[in-house]
């Protein structure tokens, strides 16, 4: 369980690291995950060793959603006065992300069906 977590939260630095270094705009443990990706693409399988902390942590998932929660308790009233362009946002992102998702699936299926 220890190496586990080890090897995420190396990840983790890593990807921190990375986008610091790079100076790109992704969060650090978004890089660290893509980097964990991609080791488990070319590794071909998750190891056992990473299995009980990855299930652990998706089993308490809800809990890292507090932050989250107090970010948006303490900045109310910023939300309160930018409501609108945050609202045209996250509808614009949804639709454009269902857009994609849905050309993808398509995509794959009919060259799957080939």
């Amino acid at each position: 369980m220890v190496q586990g977590f080890l090897i995420l939260l190396l990840c983790q630095l890593i990807g921190e690291w990375l986008m610091v270094w790079l100076g790109i705009p992704v969060p650090g443990p978004v890089a660290g995950m893509i980097l964990l990706l991609l080791g488990l693409t070319v590794y071909g399988r998750v190891p056992e060793w990473l299995r009980p902390p990855a299930e652990g942590l998706i089993r308490h998932l809800s809990l890292l959603f507090v932050p989250a929660g107090v970010g948006l308790m303490v900045f109310a009233d910023v939300l309160a006065q930018q409501w609108l362009a945050i609202l045209a946002s996250l509808l614009l992102s949804t639709f454009i992300t269902l857009f994609l998702t849905a050309w993808i699936v398509q995509t794959l299926e009919a060259r799957q069906h080939k």
